[in-house]
C-alpha cells in the first residue's frame, strides 16, 4: 500500500511503461476522478492507451463532457509534454480515430497495433481486441444493444457505490461481478483470450496487451503471456512495466471516510506462473 504525503506531493511511483484503456471519457460510468489520482501517482517514458479512451458512440446520442474528463486528456497531454511518449491505439468505440491512423495530435501517435519490447527483451503486440470480438466485427446492431444493456448496468452501478461512499468503502463494480457469474460471458472471455493469444503467437510475439473486454488479468494460460488492462469503468486498473522488464496490474482505489481523506490506492502485482 502506497499513501501520499499530501495532497499537493503525492509519493509517484515511476514505470518504464504504462498501459491503459477502456476509460469511455463522455460517458457517467467514466471514473475520471480516480484516473486523474491514478495519473498523480504514477509516471513512465512511455504510455500506452490501448482504445476506447474517448467513447465516441455515447456522445453521438448524449453530449456528456464534465470537467474532470477534460481534466483526464490535460493530464495525459501533460506528460506527453514532460518527455513521455504516447502511443494511441483506437477501439470501436473511438474507431473514428483509425481514419488518422499514422498521425500525431498533440504529440499522439496513432496506429492499429504495436509492438512493445520490454527492457528483458520480450516482444508484446499491443491492441485494443475489438477485431477479435466477432459481435462487434459482424453484428454492430447486438454490440450497439449490449451496449445499452451495459450502461444501464452501470447507472445501477453507481446509485450501489453511492451507499458504498456513505458506508466509507472502496469502489466496486457490480457489473464486473455479474459479468464473472454469467457462465456465457466466461466462455466469451476465454474464446477472446483464445484469439488475442493465438494472434501474438501469427505475429511472432511473446505476448500480447490488450483491452476492450473490461476484464483485467496477467497470465500464461493460452501458451502465450496474455495481458488485459481492465479498464477506468469497472475494474479502475492499468498495467504498469517495471525497469527490469516485470509487469505489475496495478488496481487504483480510494478510501472516502471524510471529504479531506487523503487517497489510499492499492496495487496488486499479477506476474505469470
Amino acid at each position: 500500500m502506497v499513501e501520499s504525503n499530501t495532497a499537493d506531493e503525492p509519493e509517484v511511483r515511476k514505470f518504464r511503461t504504462l498501459f491503459l484503456s477502456d476509460i469511455h471519457l463522455g460517458t457517467r460510468g467514466c471514473q475520471a476522478e480516480l484516473l486523474i489520482d491514478f495519473l498523480r501517482h504514477h509516471d513512465a517514458d512511455k504510455i500506452y492507451l490501448v482504445g476506447d479512451i474517448i467513447d465516441g458512440w455515447r456522445l453521438k446520442k448524449t453530449w456528456y463532457w464534465p470537467q474532470s474528463h477534460n481534466d483526464v486528456v490535460q493530464k495525459i497531454l501533460r506528460k506527453g509534454r514532460k518527455g513521455a511518449s504516447i502511443t494511441y491505439l483506437p477501439g470501436n468505440h473511438d474507431e473514428f480515430l483509425r481514419d488518422y491512423l499514422g498521425t500525431h495530435f498533440g504529440g499522439v501517435e496513432v496506429v492499429d497495433s504495436a509492438i512493445h519490447i520490454t527492457a528483458d527483451g520480450k516482444r508484446y503486440l499491443v491492441i485494443h481486441g475489438d477485431q477479435f470480438d466477432v459481435v462487434v466485427r459482424h453484428a454492430k446492431w447486438l454490440a450497439l444493444l449490449g451496449d445499452w444493456a451495459y450502461v444501464t448496468a452501470l447507472a445501477m452501478n453507481t446509485w450501489v457505490n453511492i451507499v458504498r461512499r456513505k458506508l466509507g468503502l472502496t469502489y466496486w463494480s457490480l457489473s464486473a461481478w455479474a459479468k464473472l457469474k454469467v457462465k456465457n460471458a466466461v466462455s466469451f472471455i476465454g474464446k477472446f483470450e483464445i484469439a488475442l493469444a493465438s494472434e501474438a503467437k501469427r505475429r511472432g510475439a511473446d505476448g500480447v496487451v490488450c483491452g476492450h473486454i473490461h476484464h483485467a488479468v496477467i497470465h500464461d494460460m493460452h501458451g502465450t503471456h496474455y495481458v488485459n488492462t481492465g479498464d477506468w469503468v469497472e475494474s479502475c486498473t492499468a498495467v504498469g512495466e517495471h525497469e527490469d522488464g516485470t509487469l505489475e496490474l496495478i488496481r487504483w482505489t480510494r478510501v472516502l471516510q471524510k471529504p479531506e481523506t487523503t487517497v489510499a490506492p492499492a496495487t496488486e502485482r499479477a506476474q505469470a506462473a
